[in-house]
């Protein structure tokens, strides 16, 4: 079976291989577009975005597509951290879940609420041009001890225990 992540970000990669590895699938990442905005702002549009990344793994010829997509959510106890996965089979069955989300402090959701990303705002904060692809907001206001990986490799248990429910 060809098992495809929408992504290069070795986050999400770790997260996808964490699971597969157990079920003896190898993937691939490739550059999938998630067709939403670089810093998606509400459960819709992430969800969107991850739905986006894993139907262009499919339209690439894989059996099995995953995209994982963060994003924010503001609300009025304030904004928080939220993420998406979807997986879509070639057979254009399709399984979404979401992650946990986290409030973001205040001095971090003004600038992201002013237009810039979240990435970019936790490199200023952590002085960490990668932190994206490492522990990424959620490590950093968790002190680690949830990861951007470990929490995206969450929803693709979830992802992956639908697909093989509805397979039996």
């Amino acid at each position: 079976m060809k098992v495809a992540v929408g992504s290069k970000n070795p986050a999400k990669i770790r997260a996808v291989q964490e699971v597969t590895n157990l079920l003896g699938w190898t993937i691939d990442a490739i550059d999938a577009s998630s067709f939403v905005s670089a810093q998606p702002s509400s459960d819709s549009e992430t969800r969107k975005g991850a739905l986006n990344r894993a139907t262009n793994c499919i339209t690439h010829g894989y059996d099995l597509g995953l995209g994982l997509e963060g994003g924010v959510v503001d609300t009025k106890e304030g904004m928080f951290l939220c993420n998406w996965g979807a997986l879509v089979t070639k057979d254009k069955m399709d399984f979404v879940a979401s992650g946990a989300k986290i409030l973001l402090p205040k001095d971090i959701a003004q600038p992201v609420r002013m237009g810039r990303e979240l990435g970019d705002v936790m490199a200023d904060y952590t002085d960490n041009k990668d932190v994206r692809k490492q522990e990424g907001a959620i490590g950093i206001f968790t002190d680690g001890w949830v990861t951007r990986d470990e929490m995206f490799a969450h929803i693709v248990k979830l992802l992956v225990g639908q697909y093989q429910f509805y397979q039996k």
